[in-house]
């Protein structure tokens, strides 16, 4: 398939200059003193940040929010291009020709001539096309090298079980992960009983903790659900339930000094018969 290839025009339906404009005032000598001090590596946690905010809106189903969630990362990706052109790295226009070129590369059935049968031919063609733009490591016996490392750790187990996956190296079904979850469990409790009883090692129960939730990414994997997405709503909805508490609390005219863990754990009940 020819490639084609997108320079970028002037003139859009939509146009990305006025935020470029902005963030080139905002970077200029007279421009904000906070701007002008930020690099690649200042602007990480903002990135991540916002990231995670548009992934809350997708959760909440809250349209409005996720339009504002979605510029503040636009907003990041414009940031980070500024800085780059301000080095010569490369410029906004790059970035888009490079993206769009890829975005027809990787789909050769809709702008080329493949043809496929189903979103598993889709899938095999662009892990191919990959493979071919990146270079093949696994031929060279490196399969692990392309690791994406910034990845928080039960994203970053999912991404190294996948890629063991594509050599063979994986479980026959979810059986042999979950009790794989049993056995590390076990173990676990075992160190965690030796530390109750001689002060033991808490090395080994890191060690015991991080097989334990390997496993369980494990057997998420198998299941289809994300690991790192469970465990988000979850961490969102206890935050829920305590808030629903202290919110009780306080009608109550109380503090928490003055609670028990038994009536507090029947506004959490409650809490959860609201559906929260």
């Amino acid at each position: 398939m020819k490639e084609i290839i997108v320079k970028g025009e002037s003139s859009s339906v939509y146009p990305l200059d006025p935020l470029a404009n902005i963030l080139d005032r905002l970077l200029a000598k007279e421009g904000c003193p906070w701007d002008r001090e930020q690099t690649h590596f200042t602007l990480k946690p903002c990135l991540l940040e916002e990231a995670y905010e548009v992934i809350e809106a997708i959760d909440l189903q809250d349209m409005d929010k996720l339009k504002e969630e979605l510029g503040d990362v636009l907003l990041q990706i414009v940031f980070h291009t500024a800085l780059a052109q301000q080095r010569g790295d490369f410029t906004l226009n790059d970035v888009i020709a490079g993206i769009t070129n890829k975005m027809i590369r990787r789909h050769p059935h809709v702008f080329g001539e493949a043809t496929v049968q189903g979103t598993a031919d889709v899938l095999k063609n662009w892990e191919e096309i990959k493979k071919a733009e990146k270079g093949n490591n696994m031929a060279e016996g490196r399969i692990m090298t392309s690791i994406n490392r910034a990845l928080p750790a039960l994203l970053m187990a999912e991404e190294v079980q996948k890629k063991a996956k594509k050599v063979g190296f994986d479980w026959e079904n979810v059986q042999g992960p979950w009790e794989k979850i049993k056995e590390e469990l076990q173990e676990l409790a075992e160190v965690i009983d030796i530390q109750d009883q001689e002060g033991g090692n808490k090395v080994r129960i890191e060690e015991e903790l991080g097989d334990l939730l390997f496993a369980v990414v494990n057997v998420a994997r198998f299941a289809g659900v994300s690991s790192e997405t469970a465990l988000y709503k979850t961490i969102r909805k206890f935050v829920q339930r305590f808030n629903f508490i202290e919110q009780e609390i306080l009608a109550q005219g109380s503090k928490w000094e003055d609670m028990d863990l038994h009536f507090l754990d029947e506004i959490w009940e409650k809490a959860k018969l609201k559906g929260l």
